[in-house]
This record gives structure tokens, C-alpha cells and sequence, in this order.
């Protein structure tokens, strides 16, 4: 099986549908009864958009840690800018990034600010382990104290599958320098991440159709690039919870599903190892699963649109990222 939601109209209900607007001059000349289903149509887009929605207040409200674990690390925020980095077009709104993302151990895209107010980023720790000769486990004061200095924002481009886009300010550091830290074996040929695993805490792994702990992967020379960011913050502030707090990964040249969100344990491994979605269904989420316009399964990859300001885009390979990671595939 695969899991698809259709593009959504503008959330926040001013947006005239794209068909009415693209074809007014037809539509205006339809009759009176047409013109008032149409109208009524985008009422009911408006008054469905305006219920999945909420303020910034609540949106971002329900994301923040608590307050004494984001007086701790908030010091660090914002970090310095990676002049290297551009989106090369319009940053996303920090409201709709909240409000539509993916977290699918809560619930869908539209709804997840609302349910994932239970989730405890604080106390955590993360591990790395595996075929390393240095293997580690830090909490996050250790991590912030470790690597804290060393933290940057860079304006990344994030590409769904589902065809959506967005542009943000990520805050972390390349995931190699954890991975150097445990000083990897020669045989270790891949890097496995894995997530949380408390239903109490997330609703939707109490539905054990599902895979769960999230996991996912990526070869050991992909995890050793330097876009590869092992990520702590969004928009000069430490990740929210519905962004993947406390830690994440952000692969800018891959669909979005394998940037796993809020990591407990990293393992080097010798084999490619299985992965949420690739488990779901290995055709239409297959392990490498590179941003690529000339994909079709299971949707066509060629354009791409972006949140809040609802522009089209055509796609580019590997997101735009080839110069960077392109000869990882050559």
C-alpha cells in the first residue's frame, strides 16, 4: 500500500480555487446556478481550511518544549548563517511549516500540531553504536555542551513526495561529525537512524499495522556529506515538536520522509538496513529514494509546490543539490 493526500487549496480560505481561477473567463459566463455551486464550493474550502487551521499561538504554542528545557538551549539560537546556503526563492512562512508537516506516529499532515503536545523531547538521549570503535550515548545537555559552539542555520530547500515544498532555516551541524566521533569501522557501509517508540506519548503507534519505531537510512557516503545535517532548530529556535524535537535529520536532496524525525539511536551497520516506508511498500518508497523529476510511482515527480505561497516549480534532480551530492550517484 501507499498513503496519499491531495494537494490541498489555500489554508488559510482567501485563496480562489486554481480551476475557477485559471478558467474565469468561462466560468463568468456560466449560468447563474453554476456560479453559485462554485461560490459555495469555495466556501466550503475556506470554512474546512479555517477548522484544520489555528492561530500562531496555538500552532507554535503546541510545539514548544517545556519552558525550562527551552531556557536551556534557547542561548544557542539563533545560530550563525552559512552564507553558502540559498533557498533561490521565497522562505516559507514559519506558521505554515507548523501547521502542515508530516509526523506519522500522530496523526495526518493537517492536524499534527494538535496531537503532538504529549510528546516529552526532554529528557532524551541519543546513542551511536554499531561496527565503530568509539560508540557513545549523550543526553541533551551533554550534546548541546559537545557541539552547542558549532551549530549553524542554512537555508535548505525540502522536497515531499507528496509534490509539496518548502523553504527553511534549518539549525544543526553535518551529521559527520557525530559519526567521526564513534570512529567508524572500515565494514561499516551504512548508517541506520531510529525514532521514538511510546504509544502513550503518540497516538498512531498504538495501530500496529505499522512498523514502528520510524526508521530509516542512508549510505555511509551519503551520512558523511556535508548536507547531511543532524538538526536541532528551525527559524532561530530549537526544533518544535511537530518539526521532530529534539534532534532530526534534514537530507535536502531526498523526499522528505527520509529526514526521520526526532532520532534516539544511530547504528553503523554493514548491511542496508530496512526502513518505515521502504517496509510499507519497497516500490513506491524505495532505500535511495533521491528527489527526481523523471519519477512517476507513485506520483508524477516533474513539478513541485510550495507552502504558503503556493507557486509551482518545476522539479529539479536531486533537488537542486547535484553540484553537492551528485557524484555520489555517478
Amino acid at each position: 500500500m501507499f498513503f496519499h493526500k491531495k494537494r490541498p487549496h489555500d489554508p488559510d480560505g482567501k485563496e480562489t480555487p486554481r480551476d475557477v481561477f485559471m478558467n474565469r473567463r468561462r466560468w463568468l459566463g456560466v449560468g447563474l446556478g453554476a456560479s453559485a455551486g462554485a461560490i459555495a464550493a469555495a466556501a466550503a474550502y475556506r470554512w474546512q481550511f479555517w477548522n484544520w487551521g489555528g492561530s500562531e499561538e496555538e500552532v507554535i504554542g503546541a510545539g514548544y518544549l517545556s519552558p525550562n528545557s527551552l531556557a536551556k538551549f534557547s542561548p544557542h539560537y539563533p545560530a550563525a548563517k552559512a552564507a553558502e546556503f540559498a533557498y533561490g526563492r521565497t522562505e516559507t512562512p514559519r506558521l505554515d511549516a507548523a501547521k502542515y508537516c508530516n509526523f506519522y506516529e500522530f496523526t495526518n499532515k493537517k492536524w499534527v500540531w494538535r496531537y503532538v503536545e504529549p510528546l516529552q523531547p526532554y529528557p532524551w538521549t541519543i546513542t551511536v553504536e554499531g561496527l565503530c570503535r568509539q560508540p557513545f550515548t549523550i543526553d541533551l545537555d551533554e550534546f548541546y555542551r559537545r557541539y552547542g559552539d558549532d551549530l549553524e542555520e542554512r537555508q535548505y530547500r525540502h522536497r515531499c513526495v507528496e509534490r509539496w515544498a518548502m523553504a527553511v532555516p534549518w539549525t544543526g551541524l553535518p551529521l559527520a561529525r557525530l559519526l567521526l566521533d564513534a570512529d567508524p569501522l572500515p565494514e561499516a557501509t551504512f548508517v541506520r537512524f531510529v525514532s521514538f517508540n511510546r504509544p502513550d506519548e503518540a497516538s498512531r503507534q498504538q495501530d500496529a499495522s505499522y512498523p514502528w519505531p520510524y526508521t530509516e537510512g542512508l549510505t555511509i557516503a551519503e551520512a558523511m556529506n556535508d548536507l547531511a545535517l543532524l538538526t536541532t532548530g528551525v527559524y532561530g529556535e530549537p526544533l518544535l515538536k511537530q518539526h521532530g524535537a529534539p534532534l532530526r535529520m534534514v537530507i535536502p536532496w531526498k523526499y522528505g520522509y527520509k529526514s526521520i524525525k526526532s532520532i534516539m539511536r544511530i547504528e553503523l551497520v554493514r548491511y542496508e538496513p530496512s526502513t518505515f516506508w521502504t517496509t510499507l511498500n519497497p516500490t513506491a518508497y524505495p532505500f535511495q529514494s533521491n528527489v527526481n523529476p523523471l519519477d512517476v510511482t507513485p506520483w508524477r515527480q516533474d513539478s513541485e509546490w510550495m507552502l504558503g505561497t503556493r507557486e509551482d516549480f518545476p522539479t529539479e534532480y536531486l533537488n537542486g543539490y547535484a553540484d553537492q551530492v551528485g557524484e555520489l550517484y555517478s
